[in-house]
């Protein structure tokens, strides 16, 4: 037995606004280019929201207005100065990533994940964190003391096999208007509380706001960044996870295609496991992996030649159909759903 703690960001958390800014850049371009390059990087705060990066695109778009589209959809009610900074693609990584070359748009090893624990093949809580956090962007819609930001986050006792035998503490921190807090607090723990007893999990503790407060939060209590939630963005901490964000980014970069690759072979090779950890390396501009590692709970799998064949970025997109994608919906709540 052991104690084992995971956690996600809300849709209004500044980090996650920022990923939604960037995917939604991205997937505008796409609609209209699906051979648009793109690496867009996305930081607020503070009556700023700043977009950087690459972008190599026929799209005709205008990026302050997605932004504010974006900003408008998960309920921040402030004007904002959008800066538009975003350049072009370097020449010397689409030397590589062209279609005649087809090879990774950038070095790194990717992380995919698999378990038996739900009919979503991922772990008990992190469903349940994901559930939540869904559920909470809906009521804050129509229930004006709920207010954006906020994160929430399980600490378990596990037992054999990784499985969640129940929560010891259920962490929520939620922005409100801090009105009828009473009322409040109980409406999020009864939806929480609901949530673990179709899981047939128990509940020891809540701890709601454990500060006191939460009035201030967004872009106005803190910065958001690109790229600084990967591991809500992924697995939750209950898997490795690799060096490079998967949002604002096109498939031809493995930091997002390759990810997602890895889960699909790890859900592939689940039958007979209880957990199964699929490791991808790449080369930038070079198309097959450099290794294919494939560890489970009985033991590390040999990935046969076949399988690098069908790890090139471009066999991925085509796999995976991954131009056809809505790359704000991955980055609202996590990736792998």
């Amino acid at each position: 037995m052991y104690y084992y703690s995971n956690e996600i960001v809300w849709r209004g958390h500044p980090d996650k606004v920022c990923d939604q800014i960037s995917a939604a850049i991205l997937y505008a371009c796409m609609q209209q280019d699906k051979n648009t390059r793109a690496g867009i990087e996305t930081v607020g705060g503070k009556g700023k929201v700043f977009i950087t990066g690459e972008v190599t695109t026929s799209a005709d778009i205008d990026v302050k207005a997605i932004a504010r589209k974006v900003l408008d959809d998960i309920g921040y009610t402030s004007e904002y100065e959008i800066i538009d900074n975003i350049g072009k693609q370097s020449a010397d990584i689409a030397m590589g990533t062209n279609d005649e070359v087809g090879g990774a748009g950038d070095q790194g090893m990717m992380f995919g994940y698999a378990c038996d624990d739900t009919y979503q093949k991922l772990p008990k809580a992190m469903v349940m964190l994901q559930e939540l956090a869904q559920w909470y962007d809906e009521l804050r819609k129509t229930d004006p003391r709920f207010l954006p930001d906020g994160k929430s986050q399980i600490t378990g006792k596990y037992g054999d096999g990784q499985k969640l035998l129940e929560i010891v503490d259920w962490t929520i921190s939620y922005q409100n208007t801090e009105e009828e807090r009473e009322a409040t607090d109980k409406i999020i723990t009864e939806k929480a509380s609901e949530i673990a007893d179709r899981y047939g999990v128990k509940i020891g503790r809540f701890l709601i706001n454990p500060t006191g407060k939460f009035l201030i939060g967004g872009f106005d209590g803190d910065a958001g960044l690109t790229g600084r939630k990967i591991v809500v963005d992924a697995y939750q901490s209950f898997s490795n996870v690799g060096g490079g964000c998967m949002n604002g980014k096109d498939p031809t970069k493995v930091d997002f295609s390759a990810a997602h690759k890895a889960r699909e072979i790890a859900i592939r090779y689940l039958p007979g496991h209880h957990w199964v950890q699929v490791q991808l390396s790449y080369a930038i501009g070079m198309a097959e992996p450099l290794a294919i590692y494939i560890d489970t709970d009985g033991g590390q799998l040999e990935a046969p030649k076949s399988l690098y064949e069908e790890c090139t970025p471009a066999r991925i997109i085509k796999d995976l159909k991954l131009k056809e994608i809505d790359y704000v919906e991955l980055a609202k709540y996590g990736h792998f759903r």
